[in-house]
């Protein structure tokens, strides 16, 4: 498929599916599903679940034009060896908080651990299920790629540009879109397939911060309809020119 041209700000954008991947930051059980560690910390979770909808279809898309779908899964070895030396912000600030690596019992009555690599908590929510084929990351900081395989996978891969999905908006999200743009990918955020629990007051939400920031200077910005009708008008185009 030749490339497409979505609707976006700062200014719409030119895709060439032989170049791009959907990037999908940490849709997993901890995050986003009843039962997990923002659920358990009282953490409002219903703006995660609206954007599993958008994703999933975005995913499908992908997959139909054999664009690469790589997940990222905030997680930690059983010793949390990787969380940071002793007086690491990360480890500090990850134990004190979210309370990394404590106990736990699933929603279906199993014994897991917050966090923790391989446990029900940093599996993928069910309707984003990852597929053969698709590549899924641990990652141990905010970025997705720092200290991972990211970088090189999308290298190898050819990729030029990052279709970003997944949560939390101004955290993960941000930190990630960050670093690709310090090495010079262009980000395109999906606004309706992210989202941010974290706001200071009714007006005003780090997730709208973080989407300004993405459209002045990290990337672009858009929405799973602008991504689909873009592709969809592409394939009528080349039916017409089929008959």
């Amino acid at each position: 498929m030749h490339p497409f041209v979505i609707d976006a700000k700062p200014q719409p954008i030119s895709i060439d599916p032989a170049n791009a991947a959907v990037l999908v930051v940490d849709m997993q059980n901890d995050f986003g599903s009843k039962g997990g560690m923002f659920d358990r910390a009282g953490i409002d979770i219903s703006g995660i679940q609206r954007a599993v909808g958008p994703t999933a279809r975005v995913i499908a898309a992908a997959r139909n034009l054999r664009v690469p779908v790589v997940y990222l899964k905030m997680g930690y070895l059983s010793d949390l060896s990787d969380l940071g030396r002793s007086d690491a912000p990360n480890r500090i600030r990850h134990l004190q908080v979210f309370g990394v690596g404590e106990s736990m019992i699933t929603p279906d009555g199993n014994e897991s651990r917050i966090l923790i690599r391989d446990t029900w908590g940093t599996d993928i929510v069910d309707d984003l299920k990852p597929q053969t084929g698709d590549v899924v990351l641990y990652k141990t900081r905010f970025s997705g790629f720092y200290e991972t395989e990211l970088d090189s996978v999308l290298k190898t891969a050819g990729v030029k540009h990052l279709i970003v999905t997944g949560c939390t908006t101004s955290v993960c999200v941000e930190s990630t879109i960050r670093d690709a743009f310090f090495r010079d990918y262009h980000c395109i955020l999906l606004t309706d397939c992210t989202s941010e629990p974290i706001a200071w007051d009714a007006s005003r939400s780090n997730h709208d911060a973080s989407i300004t920031l993405v459209q002045i200077l990290f990337g672009w910005t858009s929405t799973s309809d602008h991504l689909l009708k873009a592709i969809e008008e592409r394939v009528q185009e080349r039916l017409e020119l089929a008959e």
